[in-house]
């Protein structure tokens, strides 16, 4: 398939800005609240719902499996000694806890080299070296902070945002409450820089309908990098590469999903990451195994899924690896359908869009 197959026109008043029951005066919303459109692969019937619904499609046995990584305030901004300029720094990963090292991006980079020392906070009271260059944007840093290591990261994260997706940035800041919204209820091992946007949808209420209704819910590790916004730049996507994200399936997770699948029930994967290290991880005939370690796993049509029976994720932009993944487990041109559909009836995509089932 080529890249352009995957390019649509998408208004920016389709781009969802807040959740869709996000109430900008009362600062609440439910997390449920989205709409939901269901694709149902054997007939390929559309259906119209809401996300409190999505029970309606599963039974006792059946297995949810969500991507657990925790959002860490990765956006943050400093002023380059002496020019005092403004400059925004992207936290990617700490490579050294001992020496505080961090992987970041800094924008604008020419005005980066290696020595140059930038300082954060108000008081300026933070303080960090640039002692190397990765890539064009790529830096390493170096923060000069004495002290407990938890103490300096909760303030450093304290400085930042979150690290909202720029298709909604480019339209508004980042507010405090996006620390709220973009985060999972079930968010646990801290490393993403960006949220698993499908799991925004699980509300407390939700999740404890599931387990009342007897659907199991599993759990795997997958850190979200940026490597899922970064643009496609060949029209041949077999010449596309992902960057790598780490990942951990545990025991656990592998014994509900294969006694799920193995009594007949349904798996359904919640989001892009969840179903990329569940292909990872899988083994022959579609057994879940334990993994550790890291995945490029770039999926597109066609290919033939080995795990997950059915698929929830929110609705993609153009050109994305993401619209990719789902054209693959949906079949392409159902999908495409859809997105049209979508577009016609009122449906918003993006981070805090709405979401799309798909099932037998």
């Amino acid at each position: 398939m080529k890249l352009s197959q995957f390019k649509f026109r998408l208004p920016n008043d389709k781009i969802a800005l807040y959740p869709r029951s996000y109430n900008p005066n009362t600062k609440l919303y439910d997390r449920d609240g989205a709409k939901l459109m269901v694709l149902h692969r054997k007939t390929g019937e559309i259906e119209h719902r809401t996300f409190k619904d999505i029970l309606d499609y599963f039974d006792e046995g059946d297995a949810f499996v969500f991507n657990d990584t925790r959002v860490f305030p990765a956006r943050l901004y400093g002023q380059k000694e002496k020019t005092n300029a403004r400059i925004e720094v992207f936290l990617l990963r700490e490579l050294n806890e001992e020496m505080r090292l961090w992987d970041v991006l800094v924008d604008p980079a020419r005005k980066i080299r290696i020595g140059n020392k930038l300082y954060f906070g108000p008081d300026q009271s933070i303080v960090a070296e640039v002692i190397d260059n990765t890539t064009s944007r790529g830096r390493t840093l170096r923060f000069l902070v004495d002290g407990p290591h938890d103490e300096f990261k909760e303030r450093l994260y304290s400085l930042g945002e979150a690290p909202i997706p720029d298709d909604v940035r480019n339209q508004r800041p980042a507010e405090y409450m996006d620390h709220e919204m973009f985060q999972t209820i079930y968010a646990r091992y801290e490393g993403a820089v960006t949220a698993p946007s499908t799991g925004l949808h699980f509300s407390r209420e939700l999740m404890k309908r599931m387990e009342i209704k007897g659907v199991n819910q599993a759990f795997l590790t997958m850190h979200a990098g940026l490597g899922n916004f970064r643009s496609i730049d060949v029209e041949d996507l077999t010449k596309h590469k992902n960057d790598s994200e780490q990942m951990f399936v545990r025991k656990e997770t592998c014994d509900i999903v294969n006694t799920a699948k193995q009594n007949g029930h349904k798996v359904c994967a919640v989001g892009s990451t969840t179903l990329r290290a569940l292909e990872t991880a899988a083994g022959p005939g579609g057994i879940l195994k334990e993994f550790e370690g890291w995945t490029n796993r770039f999926i597109f049509p066609p290919y033939e899924f080995s795990v997950a029976d059915a698929f929830v994720i929110n609705f993609q932009l153009p050109l994305t690896t993401m619209l990719m993944l789902v054209t693959a487990f949906g079949d392409y041109d159902y999908v495409m359908k859809a997105y049209k559909e979508a577009l016609k009836s009122d449906y918003l995509f993006g981070t805090y869009g709405d979401a799309m089932l798909i099932i037998d």
